[in-house]
C-alpha cells in the first residue's frame, strides 16, 4: 500500500556523502554505517566495467523496522498503517550513478507492472518478493520442520534474490547494490531533515491514505509526506500519479541533502543517523568511502527521476483475473539503455529537460479567430506551461516561428518539433524559460484544423517502436531545482 518508502533511501545514501563533506570524522562514518542492518543477496553483480554503480531501492509495506522489530501501536497509528502483515514491495527504483559521478538517474518501476519473474512466470512485480517468501517459509517450516525465526531470514533472502533477478531481467541492468526500507523509515528520515517541500496542482482529500492537502507549495512532516506518497485512490492516473509523487518527493529530498548545508548541524546528523539505523537495510560489499566520493560530485543535486514506458495503464493479466500495468520487456530494455547512454555521454541537460519547464506564449498574426488559443491548448496537452494568448502586437512575421532567447533553447526546440517543425528564431526580449510562438498565415500544424488532427482533450500518446499507441509516460523529474515540481 505504501510506495513512498524509496525516497527515503535516496536521502539515506546521499546523507553519507554529507557526513564527510561536513567534516565529520571517519569514526563517525563507521559508527553511522555499523548500526545499519546489512544483508548479502547473492544475485548482486560486481559493478560494470565502466565503474558505474547500479542500486536497487525497494520500499517495503512492512509493519516492522529494519531489524524485524514490530512497530508500536502509536507508530502504526501515526503512520496510518494498520496492523496487517505484508511483504509487498510497493516501491521499486533502479538508480545509476556513472563513473564520472556528475549525475544520477533513478528509474521507477510501477508496483503493478506485469512482468516475467525468472522461475515464477508472469505476475505483478510487487508480488515477486512476497510470493517467494511465502513459498520458502512453507518449505522450511511445514516440510522441513525448521524453526520459524530461522526460516524467516532464509525466506526474506530468497524474496530479495528473486526481486533482484526480476528487475535485472526486465531492465537489462545488473544490480550491484541493494537498499530496502519500510513504512517507518520514510517518516523518520523526512522528519530528521526537517520536512520536505511538495507542490500540488489541486487540493486533495482522500481518507484511506490520510492525504488532506491544499493546492500549491507546502512543507510536509514525515507522517504527512508518507500519506502524500501512499495515496492511490482519486488520482487521475492512479498508481502512475503516485509514482510521480514519489519522484517529486525524492527529488526534493535529494536536492536538499546533496546541495544544501542542512546536515552541517550535529543535531540533524544525529537524528538522521538514528532514523537510518532503525529503518534501512543495505547489502554488504559497498565501499562507503568510494561511494561517498562519487556522490559528492553530484553537482547541485543533479538527479533525474523517470518511469519505465508502459503499454497499458489499466490492463489485465493473461488469465484475466488481475488488473495490471502492462509493459513490453523489449521496449523497457531499449528505453533504459537509451536513457542510461544519454547519461553516460554527459547529456545531463537533455536528460533533465521536461516540457513543463517551458512557459509558452502564443500570439496570432493571422485573421483566423481562436487560432492562438487552439494551439496553446495543444501545447498544454503536451505538458508545456501555458503563457499569455492573444494577437500579435509586435512586428509582423512572414512565416510562423518560435522565438526564444537562444536558438539552442531546449524548450523552443521541443515546441518547434511539436508544432510541425517551425523555425526557431533568437529574440532577446523573450525571458529565459519562456518561448513565444508567432502564428502566421502559413501555419497548418496542430491546432489549426488543417492537419487532420483534433485538439487533444487529454494527455497525449507516444508511439512505441512497433507503432502501437502508448500512454504518455510520467515526465522526468530532477533534483537540480529549489522549487518542487507540481504534481497531481
Amino acid at each position: 500500500m505504501p510506495a513512498a518508502q524509496l525516497m527515503r533511501v535516496v536521502s539515506v545514501i546521499a546523507a553519507l556523502a554529507i557526513v564527510v563533506g561536513t567534516g565529520v570524522a571517519w569514526g563517525k562514518i563507521r559508527s553511522f554505517e555499523s548500526g545499519i542492518n546489512h544483508v548479502n543477496p547473492i544475485a548482486l553483480g560486481e559493478g560494470g566495467e565502466d565503474g558505474a554503480v547500479d542500486i536497487l531501492l525497494v520500499g517495503m509495506d512492512s509493519r516492522t523496522d529494519a531489524h524485524g522489530n514490530p512497530l508500536s501501536a502509536e507508530e502504526l497509528a501515526t503512520l496510518r498503517a494498520g496492523d496487517d502483515v505484508s511483504t509487498n514491495t510497493d516501491t521499486i527504483i533502479l538508480i545509476r550513478i556513472p563513473n564520472n559521478g556528475e549525475s544520477a538517474t533513478a528509474i521507477s518501476i510501477p508496483r503493478d507492472s506485469y512482468v516475467l519473474a525468472p522461475g515464477l512466470g508472469k505476475m505483478k512485480i510487487n508480488g515477486v518478493y512476497g510470493s517467494v517468501h511465502l513459498e520458502k517459509m512453507k518449505e522450511l517450516v511445514e516440510q522441513q520442520g525448521e524453526d520459524p525465526a530461522v526460516a524467516e531470514k532464509e525466506a526474506t533472502e530468497a524474496g530479495r534474490e528473486e526481486l533482484i533477478k526480476t528487475v535485472a531481467a526486465l531492465t537489462g541492468v545488473t544490480v550491484d547494490h541493494y537498499a530496502e526500507i519500510g513504512l517507518l523509515g520514510f517518516a523518520l528520515i523526512t522528519d530528521a531533515l526537517g520536512g520536505v517541500n511538495v507542490c500540488l496542482n489541486e487540493a486533495v482529500f482522500e481518507p484511506l491514505s490520510g492525504a488532506d492537502f491544499p493546492a500549491g507549495w507546502q512543507r510536509l512532516n514525515g507522517p504527512q509526506a508518507l500519506s502524500f506518497v501512499r495515496q492511490r485512490h482519486d488520482l487521475p492516473r492512479g498508481d502512475l500519479d503516485r509514482v510521480t509523487r514519489q519522484q517529486a518527493v525524492m527529488a526534493s529530498l535529494a536536492h536538499e541533502v546533496i546541495s544544501s548545508k542542512t546536515l552541517s548541524s550535529p543535531a540533524t546528523l544525529q537524528r538522521l543517523e538514528d532514523a537510518v539505523q532503525r529503518s534501512v537495510v543495505l547489502s554488504d560489499g559497498w565501499d562507503i568511502m568510494e561511494f561517498i566520493d562519487q556522490l559528492q560530485k553530484l553537482a547541485g543535486g543533479n538527479v533525474a527521476f523517470a518511469t519505465i514506458p508502459i503499454v497499458e495503464e489499466a490492463g489485465w493479466s493473461d488469465d484475466g483475473m488481475q488488473s495490471v500495468v502492462r509493459v513490453d520487456p523489449t521496449e523497457v530494455k531499449e528505453w533504459v539503455s537509451s536513457l542510461l547512454n544519454e547519461q553516460d555521454e554527459g547529456k545531463t541537460e537533455e536528460l533533465a529537460y521536461t516540457n513543463d519547464m517551458t512557459t509558452v506564449e502564443v500570439v496570432n498574426d493571422t485573421d483566423v479567430n481562436g487560432l492562438a488559443a487552439s494551439v496553446s491548448q495543444v501545447l498544454t496537452g503536451k505538458g508545456f506551461t501555458p503563457g499569455n494568448v492573444g494577437n500579435n502586437e509586435g512586428t509582423k512575421v512572414t512565416s510562423s516561428q518560435v522565438q526564444a532567447a537562444s536558438v539552442d533553447d531546449l524548450g523552443a526546440q521541443a515546441v518547434a518539433r511539436d508544432l510541425g517543425g517551425l523555425q526557431v528564431v533568437e529574440d532577446a526580449s523573450v525571458p529565459q524559460g519562456s518561448v513565444r510562438v508567432v502564428l502566421a498565415d502559413d501555419y497548418t500544424g496542430p491546432g489549426s484544423g488543417l492537419d487532420g488532427t483534433e485538439v487533444p482533450l487529454s494527455a497525449p500518446v507516444v508511439t512505441a517502436s512497433g507503432g502501437e499507441a502508448l500512454p504518455a509516460p510520467p515526465p522526468i523529474i530532477t533534483a537540480s531545482s529549489n522549487d518542487p515540481k507540481c504534481v497531481n
